[in-house]
């Protein structure tokens, strides 16, 4: 009996070892700031390597072993690393302060509110009901859905009598996108950024009180073999539209499937440059992705918006059989308290600048090397 004790002793020691230096690496490689897949992928799953760490450091502190320095070491390690993956996702709890103020204008105030809803409905997902039915229930003043071809499109058209306002591109590469708006769209277009087969949306669209919104809608590809190899195209994307609302004065809205958390260091650039706030901070992170495991979610669908509004909803939405979860957001058009909210946001500086058109570069020379079939 006391050999099995030992042996399970010491089988529990090397997963605590395993376990806890596959945490260590996770942490360590996103700090490289490398665009490899394989590297930028650990941005993504912060709470699962706090969990792995915590178990670790409890292993490593609680089971019985001999005193010895590497031992001392790896539990210190594991408390650092712990500790920096905490303060990254600190402020995505509702234990953090607000972000962006709650609105102050009464709800029912249609004049000076945007809503949208932001689905990812799975390409090959063909029960559209489940969607339909969200916009029939909370009627979004503007649906964005992505991942949709021809017969999503023909599924959502029905929306046309209560959205007229459109901009189509659904494509058979899962990387088609429609939006539908029951709002005025001013100079609605359909741009490729980067990447000729990855469209994005550009215009206005506006308020009942006259207020044009400059809105953007993107779905750029996420670092992943069967996508791409690098994150690059991913980020420059993003960073482009960036230094395209730094001259935008009004309101200004950035929603879709980023493919990228709100704790990355590129979103996190991206925020700074455009001056975009993130509602997420201070009420928790509504993970969207992956629908269908509870232990393997994290925040890829968002909405960033300017400091002219406040917030009168956010929600994350029932499943739909795709794997995301579409996200609903009502925003109170309040542009008196605009400089309160903008200084909750950190101001990109000269280093942010030259990192910025480094990383624009660099997905533009990815951009134009030849595809390899």
């Amino acid at each position: 009996m006391a050999d099995l004790l030992a042996l399970l002793l010491t089988l529990v020691h090397w997963l605590t070892w395993i376990l806890g230096s596959l945490a260590l690496v996770a942490t360590l490689l996103p700090i490289l700031r490398q665009t490899a897949w394989w590297i930028r992928i650990c941005d993504f799953p912060r709470l699962q390597i706090v969990a792995g760490l915590a178990l670790s450091l409890l292993a490593a502190v609680a089971l019985p072993a001999s005193p010895s320095f590497g031992r001392d070491v790896f539990a210190v390690s594991l408390a650092a690393a712990l500790v920096y993956q905490t303060t990254r996702i600190w402020p995505y709890t509702p234990l953090h302060r607000k972000q962006v103020a709650d609105a102050a204008r009464p709800a029912d105030d249609d004049e000076h509110h945007i809503s949208l809803l932001v689905t990812n409905v799975l390409m090959y997902n063909r029960d559209a009901s489940r969607c339909l039915g969200h916009i029939r229930d909370y009627q979004p003043d503007i649906v964005l859905a992505v991942e949709t071809d021809d017969w999503w499109l023909s599924q959502l058209q029905s929306i046309e009598k209560t959205h007229p306002y459109t901009c189509h591109a659904p494509l058979p590469n899962t990387y088609g996108m429609l939006v539908f708006s029951r709002l005025p769209l001013r100079e609605p277009q359909i741009r490729y950024i980067l990447d000729p087969e990855i469209p994005s949306f550009h215009g206005c669209a506006v308020l009942p009180n006259g207020v044009p919104v400059n809105l953007h809608f993107l779905h750029p590809k996420p670092p992943a073999p069967q996508e791409s190899k690098t994150s690059a195209r991913r980020d420059a994307e993003l960073l482009v539209v960036g230094k395209i609302i730094q001259h935008h004065d009004g309101p200004t809205i950035v929603a879709g499937d980023l493919n990228d958390v709100a704790w990355s260091h590129t979103s996190e650039l991206f925020r700074r440059l455009s001056r975009l706030l993130d509602p997420r901070i201070g009420r928790g992170l509504l993970p969207t992705f992956h629908a269908d495991y509870k232990l393997l979610r994290w925040p890829l669908d968002h909405v960033f918006h300017s400091a002219h509004f406040r917030i009168q909803r956010l929600e994350r939405l029932s499943h739909i059989g795709s794997d995301h979860y579409p996200i609903y957001i009502r925003l109170s058009y309040e542009p008196s308290g605009w400089q309160e909210q903008e200084a909750e946001l950190e101001q990109a500086d000269a280093d942010d600048h030259v990192e910025a058109a480094e990383r624009i570069e660099e997905g533009l020379e990815e951009a134009a090397q030849p595809r390899v079939k």
